[in-house]
């Protein structure tokens, strides 16, 4: 069995092989042939009715996708929070909130070593998420992201 590699900021990012190589491009043929097939019949009802559901299922997916990161980036957010504050100096705890959502998702990578350091640099450079991820030395691997 080959061995994963660390993850770092050159592959954190992952698919999710049902959604984006099935449920998705599903959607997207399932939505061009509801096109195709009220083209081609545009006067019977059950055409206008496939293209309905056409249509609704990519939003759906959309919004079920979206949502469920929307969550997980909340939980990530809280469990930061509460991780800067048992990691950073008083002062810098006072400034936690100054922090952007994408920022503490972003420094959710950062080890404990190297996180006050990297907090006070995001601070005063109002660093953007991926220069952030960029910045880190010690990666800290998040493999429960979906």
């Amino acid at each position: 069995m080959a061995e994963k590699l660390p993850q770092s900021f050159a592959n954190h990012v992952r698919l999710h092989p049902p959604f984006h190589f099935f449920l998705l491009p599903g959607t997207l043929v399932l939505l061009i042939l509801s096109i195709v097939n009220v083209v081609r019949r545009y006067h019977r009802l059950d055409a206008w009715i496939l293209l309905l559901i056409g249509i609704l299922l990519p939003v759906a997916v959309f919004l079920i996708r979206t949502n469920s990161l929307r969550v997980q980036d909340r939980l990530i957010r809280l469990e930061e929070r509460l991780r800067l504050q048992t990691l950073l100096s008083a002062e810098l705890r006072s400034r936690i909130g100054e922090l952007t959502e994408s920022q503490l998702v972003a420094l959710r990578f950062a080890s404990e070593e190297e996180l006050p350091a990297l907090v006070a640099k995001v601070l005063t450079a109002r660093m953007a998420s991926k220069d952030i991820k960029k910045a880190i030395v010690t990666w800290r691997a998040d493999t429960f992201r979906v």
